[in-house]
């Protein structure tokens, strides 16, 4: 009876490990939509307007780059909330420069199930700071 229950429990256990890993078509979205990145649009705002994202899912940063006339964006991944929050950019890592959204844009897979704070620390910072260019997603399992 013991052994029974026990592949009964390891049974249930890889059952379930193999539904979360059930790859279903992941999505690829433009983050701003037709706006793209850009500074003066909330992407707070956007982000739980186009939620939720789920593992897999790509998100594209379509930006113009800078010219004589405009500060162009940057992308930073944030390591955690009080960094996102603060606008420090000291730890965090640069995904894509002011010239690498152009074109079809930098792209990004949401690969974990974790917090992904995105911003910009354009024009010293204050593309972050104004509150508009920064948001997070925490990518979910996808089910069927």
């Amino acid at each position: 009876m013991k052994m029974a229950l026990s592949y009964s429990v390891q049974g249930f256990i890889l059952l379930l490990t193999a539904s979360l890993l059930v790859v279903s078509e992941a999505n690829t979205i433009v983050v701003g939509g037709s706006e793209g990145w850009r500074f003066g649009f909330n992407y707070t705002d956007w982000a739980l307007q186009n939620s939720p994202f789920y593992i897999n899912d790509t998100l594209v940063f379509k930006y113009v780059p800078p010219s004589d006339t405009s500060f162009a964006p940057s992308v930073y991944l944030l390591p955690d909330l009080w960094s996102y929050t603060t606008c420090d950019f000291r730890r965090a890592k640069l995904l894509a420069n002011a010239t690498q959204g152009s074109g079809e844009g930098f792209k990004i897979v949401l690969k974990q199930w974790r917090p992904y704070y995105f911003a910009s620390s354009g024009h010293n910072g204050f593309h972050c700071s104004a509150g508009l260019m920064k948001f997070f997603a925490v990518p979910l399992p996808r089910g069927n």
